[in-house]
């Protein structure tokens, strides 16, 4: 079962596999994070914070909580593009939170090269 995030505007920006999955991706399905915390906080694949879980939005934790590197997880397979899902409805505003810089969500795009695995 495909889980879909949506930043706070209803825009589709991740997805997990599965919901308790460990690895998060783009919507192109390249691997952007993981979940090594037990929380719904996620790293990047270098281990920085990329992003929080909160309901069905990934949102940027403007106060972040001081994690232990997590170390590098090995890459996962490629799921595959994710079926686009349409947008949610606005989620509007969470105290503490931002949208995640887009930057982070898809960096290849932002660089234009894919990342290298």
């Amino acid at each position: 079962m495909t889980v879909y995030l949506y930043d706070s505007k209803g825009a589709f920006v991740a997805f997990r596999i599965e919901y308790d999955g460990r690895y998060l991706f783009d919507p192109d399905g390249e691997w952007i994070g993981w979940f090594p915390w037990s929380n719904d906080d996620v790293a990047t694949r270098d281990g920085a914070y990329l992003g929080t879980v909160v309901e069905d939005r990934l949102l940027w934790r403007i106060e972040q909580r001081h994690h232990v590197d997590p170390g590098y997880p090995g890459a996962p397979r490629f799921p595959g593009r994710a079926s686009y899902p349409g947008n949610a409805g606005y989620f509007g505003c969470v105290e503490g939170f931002i949208d995640v810089p887009h930057h982070l969500l898809m960096p290849r795009h932002a660089y234009g090269t894919p990342l290298a695995s």
